[in-house]
């Protein structure tokens, strides 16, 4: 049977759960950035395919199916926003180490739902990602909808 994973809120921290057990707890005031890492255009919350959050000496990985993306975009939206601290950056430009990459396709590889990773090792990688933001989802589509109307002057 395939594990269910999910993360919630408790308190000031983000539990991650498989199958109703605790596997870790994030401090959310510890976290000093989130990418999300995005399929397409990443026009859709279910396009994102990936989320790295960034501590201060690690990094913690989590896959789609775990539900984080959802909390950075829908749940404490004030928190996320007052933070300024979600960024995006397509999937396809944001290379990671073989053993956490999500694969598609003919190739599709199955990176752990989640893992902890020094910060070391991924900051030389996320240094070079074209990172857009920092920007909340509905600030995300604002300016999506903005650039999308005639005679707009605005860079994406």
């Amino acid at each position: 049977m395939k594990a269910l994973w999910h993360t919630r809120w408790e308190g000031h921290e983000i539990a991650v759960y498989r199958n109703q057990a605790e596997v870790d707890r994030i401090d959310a005031r510890a976290i000093e950035r989130v990418l999300l890492l995005y399929l397409g255009e990443g026009h859709s919350p279910g396009d994102v395919v990936q989320a790295i959050v960034v501590l201060a000496d690690e990094c913690v990985v989590l896959g789609a199916e775990c539900g984080f993306a959802g909390r950075v975009n829908f749940e404490r939206q004030a928190f996320w926003a007052e933070r300024g601290c979600v960024h995006w950056v397509s999937h396809a430009r944001a290379p990671l180490p073989l053993r956490l990459r999500t694969g598609l396709g003919f190739l599709r590889l199955s990176p752990p739902v989640h893992a902890r990773v020094p910060k070391s090792e991924l900051a030389p990688l996320m240094a070079r990602w074209p990172v857009q933001g920092a920007q909340t989802w509905d600030e995300r589509k604002r300016r999506r909808i903005v650039r999308a109307q005639p005679l707009c002057f605005e860079q994406a």
